[in-house]
């Protein structure tokens, strides 16, 4: 019996995990207690960590299906396989990739999934950050020059938060890696702080918050620009330390006019009083922070949304300020100069819809159109890396049948679920006690500078694939080295092409490939701390608080943050149309719970036990008029399918909307979950529309689905 200590490697919060480990299993999980981040705060899922790891389900040997039958192959048989089928596809393009989100949960993934996009050579690239979040990316893109440069809420130091369609309480943060937050909104309360939360649902934050302003979804477009209105109409706009730092704000007052309070006010559900109350609450607050996420995102104005959520925080003086919302600086990234070449997007448009790229990506919602259109170009094989999209992209049923179409598909991905069933060869990546663990993607969204790295905490058995040998032997036969080139020759020349861009005159240390390039990454970043010094310290290294970062986080051409960049401003007639033209349909939102985080841990007994997790949430009135009851099934019917889901009348939703949870539907044929099998659920995504997204960024509409619902 051992005690190890790592990171929770299964949401953005990063917390710091104690197991205790006899042989090769975990027998205990709790919190570490001497986290200076995380606190010895757990969540069920981070409790349930060991049970997980441990899936009887879960593949530990690659497959082939032969004969419509899944057969165990060597890693070996399989890279040949996958290599010699790759021949019949010699137009590049005729070959897509989708990245799931478990990829940045991972070291590998975070150090070498640009590498292998690269080594494809595809412009069929997808990934998840269209189903979620690629309009904050866009958005901060365009005003700070950097797809990465997304500033988070400093909450431990600030005095008032407005917070919109966002639950922390439940998923400890989407685009802020906040451990603990419940934790640390109950310490703002506490100092004599204030936060509101925005939403159309009674979420765990709602009720919690000191105030909860209902809205009709999809409309904290018309809320947040309001908001921007009334700060100008009640001379509440205040630049402080900023001025210096931004292009003419004056700009904005004439694109906002349209957005009174009083113009947006039937439209959202928002009393004007409420609006200009909230403006006056924001200005007026010492150190305040605004924070948008899914509900601001997942929308038809999800990058306006966006931009609008930022303007908040500058135009009060919040931007880059203690208490206010701030930019980590991670022990692996590098200081800038200040000033870029900036963002663009649109070096190449999708085949069939003509979608411009944006970050190198087309929207997953295309996918589908790329297999299924026939001509030059036609997506005719798949490669998914850890995502799910036959249940995570809108119109599920059609995703579904353009797998099942096509010549060639391979996952990487430890189970066979929903997708990887239809594969011809998956590639299993090893338990998370089998990997070392740093977080390249979510230091990135720390609310305080920290770092921590840890080494697997069991030793990975034969048999099993290494997560980084994955995903160098698929680089290496894209790249026409074959299924047996020498993967320790490339790794050493990838080490030194990086040694010299950077002006590196060490040799890294570390045992494997991804230890000694994350080595170089931490001692040529800002704090140089080493691999070594990791080591030394299990619980992590505390950084301190973050610091004011402008002008060197800007990656803009003027070396200023961009406050009215054209594409944006160039949607805003857009919004102001939908505003005039309002909706008066029962509408489709998801949720989170937190037991669950999208798809993947369905198949842990102690996360889907108990009362049903996915339900239909309806308002009381609503239940009452539609004749349905509470434990009674709904036939819920949109313009892309329909389903039959379990009802759950309650006052925390509002009149009007209905709530179904993210990614459920476990009860399609040919996967291997046992345990999400027995609590299927069913797969909101067979509603969402794959017509409807957000142009600016190609990002899926999950929020706000026209619906109509009826006893079953």
């Amino acid at each position: 019996m051992r005690t190890v200590f790592t990171t929770c490697p299964l949401c953005e919060a990063t917390c710091g995990l104690e197991l205790t480990v006899e042989g090769d299993r975990i027998t205990k999980v709790r919190g570490d207690r001497e986290d200076d981040f995380s606190r010895g705060f757990i969540c069920p899922k981070g409790a349930s960590l060991g049970t997980l790891d441990s899936d009887p389900d879960r593949l530990s040997a690659p497959l082939i299906k032969r004969d419509g039958e899944f057969r165990e192959v060597s890693w070996d048989e399989a890279f040949r396989y996958i290599d010699e089928r790759l021949k019949d596809f010699p137009d590049r393009n005729s070959i897509a990739m989708y990245l799931g989100n478990p990829v940045v949960h991972s070291l590998a993934g975070g150090l070498y999934a640009g590498p292998l996009r690269k080594a494809l050579g595809s412009r069929n690239v997808f990934t998840a950050s269209t189903v979620d979040q690629m309009p904050k990316h866009v958005q901060v893109g365009h005003m700070y020059g950097s797809i990465f440069s997304i500033p988070v809420p400093d909450i431990d130091r600030t005095d008032f938060m407005l917070v919109l369609g966002a639950d922390p309480f439940s998923s400890n943060g989407s685009l802020w890696t906040v451990p603990d937050a419940p934790g640390r909104f109950k310490e703002l309360q506490k100092r004599g702080g204030r936060f509101v939360v925005v939403d159309p649902r009674r979420s765990r934050t709602a009720q919690a918050a000191d105030q909860h302003v209902v809205i009709r979804p999809g409309t904290d477009v018309f809320l947040l620009l309001a908001l921007i209105h009334e700060l100008f109409a009640q001379d509440l706009v205040n630049l402080e330390d900023l001025a210096g730092h931004v292009t003419d704000h004056t700009a904005i007052r004439s694109h906002v006019e349209p957005f009174s309070p009083d113009a947006v006010a039937a439209r959202t559900g928002v009393d004007a009083a409420t609006i200009r109350a909230l403006a006056r609450q924001l200005a007026g607050a010492e150190r305040a922070a605004v924070y948008g996420r899914i509900g601001t995102t997942t929308v038809e104005f999800g990058t306006v949304a966006s931009w609008a959520v930022d303007t908040l925080n500058i135009l009060t003086g919040n931007l880059d300020r203690p208490g206010g919302v701030m930019w980590p600086l991670p022990a692996h990234s590098r200081r800038g100069p200040g000033r870029g070449k900036g963002f663009g997007i649109g070096r190449w448009h999708s085949r069939v819809k003509g979608h411009p790229e944006v970050m190198g990506e087309f929207p997953a919602v295309t996918m589908a159109d790329e297999i299924e259109t026939p001509g030059e170009g036609q997506v005719r094989a798949l490669f998914t890396i850890g995502g799910n999209p036959a249940l995570s992209l809108p119109n599920s049923a059609r995703v579904n049948e353009a797998l099942a179409g096509l010549d060639f598909m391979v996952s990487v991905d430890p189970y066979l679920n929903e997708t990887t069933r239809h594969a011809d060869v998956i590639l299993p990546t090893p338990p998370p006690s089998r990997r070392d663990h740093y977080d390249i993607a979510f230091l990135n969204n720390s609310v305080r500078n920290v770092v921590k790295y840890s080494r697997a905490a069991i030793p990975l058995e034969e048999g099993r694939g290494d997560e980084t040998d994955i995903f160098f032997r698929l680089a290496t036969i894209f790249s026409g080295l074959g299924p047996s080139a020498d993967l320790d020759a490339l790794a050493a020349f990838q080490l030194a092409d990086l040694k010299q861009k950077l002006g590196a005159d060490f040799e890294p240390e570390g045992e494997t490939r991804e230890e000694r390039l994350l080595d170089l990454k931490l001692r040529t970043g800002p704090y140089g701390v080493s691999l070594r010094q990791l080591l030394d310290h299990p619980h992590g290294i505390d950084l301190g608080p973050l610091t004011s970062r402008l002008p060197e986080i800007l990656r803009t051409p003027s070396g200023r943050i961009e406050l009215t960049p054209q594409p944006i401003m160039d949607d805003l007639p857009r919004v102001l149309t939908a505003l005039r033209h309002p909706e008066t349909d029962m509408v489709l939102i998801g949720r989170r719970h937190l037991r669950t985080n999208n798809s993947w841990m369905h198949n842990v007994p102690a996360l889907v036990k108990g009362k049903p997790l996915c339900t239909l949430l309806v308002n009381t009135g609503d239940a009452r008029r539609l004749g349905l009851t509470d434990g009674a099934t709904a036939q819920v019917t949109s313009r892309v399918g329909k389903v039959e889901v379990l009802v759950e009348v309650t006052d925390d939703i509002a009149p009007g909307v209905v709530s179904m949870p993210h990614g459920w539907g476990h009860d399609q044929p040919g996967t291997q979950l046992s345990v999400a099998r027995e609590h299927a659920g069913v797969n909101v995504n067979l509603l969402t529309d794959d017509l409807r997204i957000d142009p600016l960024s190609g990002t899926a509409v999950l929020n706000g689905t026209r619906v109509q619902v009826v006893p079953a």
